[in-house]
């Protein structure tokens, strides 16, 4: 049975994900312990609110060194949600906020006016299709191996990173004729803006992908 620590930060849809892990048959821990990070066999890094309070909880609770000490293994990790945009190397919500720099790029508000000026609804919450990005012919390599151009998944977000590289970015989906970074992906760092364990069976398959990996 593959093990899968879950990063407790004090910030972050913790119970949710854990159920959604046990489902695919990995062994779940919820941790804030520095040690059991830095030695789990594949990490999750969960989150929900501003960017500025996630980067305060990693900091505040200690456990920075050790996703860092992580990383460096090799061993694979997903951020969801906030924990996605954590990745990135700054973020422009509510003023300029560093990032853990994993992925290379900036969160950026989801703008609140379409190309016409008329207003966009912010947050971007509910359903929207992965799609392949412009030169992405599939999704080999990726934890979406399994998923089809066109499944759905549910996305509860205000900002959006935007990648220094093309080849980092490896689903958009579109919402309201805006293209959002769904899936990111840097070495063995991918990051999901959409919520997996709320996305019923398709998002089931991406967390048992990355559970077997």
């Amino acid at each position: 049975m593959s093990q899968v620590v879950v990063i407790d930060y004090g910030m972050g849809n913790l119970k949710s994900v854990h159920r959604g892990l046990e489902k695919v048959g990995a062994e779940v821990l919820i941790s804030s312990d520095p040690d059991e990070i830095a030695t789990a066999e594949r990490l999750v890094l969960p989150g929900v609110g501003a960017f500025e309070d996630g980067m305060k909880g990693l900091t505040e609770s200690g456990v920075l060194p050790a996703i860092k000490e992580f990383v460096l293994t090799g061993r694979p990790l997903i951020g969801i949600c906030l924990g996605m945009q954590m990745l990135f190397s700054q973020s422009d919500e509510q003023g300029v906020h560093q990032g853990l720099g994993f992925i290379p790029g900036t969160v950026k508000k989801i703008p609140s006016h379409d190309d016409a000026g008329f207003r966009r609804k912010i947050p971007h919450i509910g359903w929207s299709a992965l799609l392949l990005p412009a030169g992405r012919s599939d999704w080999s390599r990726t934890l979406l191996t399994e998923t089809k151009e066109g499944d759905f998944f549910y996305f509860v977000h205000s900002y959006m990173g935007v990648t220094e590289s093309d080849t980092d970015l490896i689903a958009e989906c579109e919402y309201d004729e805006q293209m959002i970074a769904a899936v990111v992906q840097k070495d063995n760092i991918t990051g999901l803006q959409f919520h997996p364990e709320k996305s019923c069976g398709s998002g089931l398959r991406i967390l048992k992908q990355f559970a077997d990996s």
